[in-house]
């Protein structure tokens, strides 16, 4: 059986800039082991002879056709923006990702 230790656990917490306190460390890392567990369970079972899918139930797509409908007009739809930018068509909206 595979199992985590908590400096595996402390591990995964600093990737994801988490910090975890020494309580919180024991929990997750029964937590784990215990999922751990359960997919070990899992993994003695006999699939053998059930076969492959992707879904557990039939899965449709009920899509309408895609037909080209007037719509509005790019500077009646750029109208209701704070900023817009007459060059490119669009709207200005401030940066997210940091330089």
């Amino acid at each position: 059986m595979t199992t985590v230790a908590p400096e595996d656990v402390r591990a995964v917490g600093a990737l994801a800039r988490i910090a975890l306190t020494d309580t919180e460390l024991d929990r997750l890392t029964h937590q784990m082991n215990d999922l751990l567990a359960q997919f070990d369970r899992l993994g003695e079972l006999d699939t053998g002879n059930i076969p492959a899918m992707s879904h557990a139930v039939p899965v449709v797509a009920r899509l309408r056709e895609d037909v080209a409908r007037p719509s509005l007009p790019r500077d009646v739809a750029l109208s209701g923006g704070s900023q817009t930018d007459p060059w490119l068509g669009g709207f200005i909206v401030p940066q997210v990702l940091a330089e």
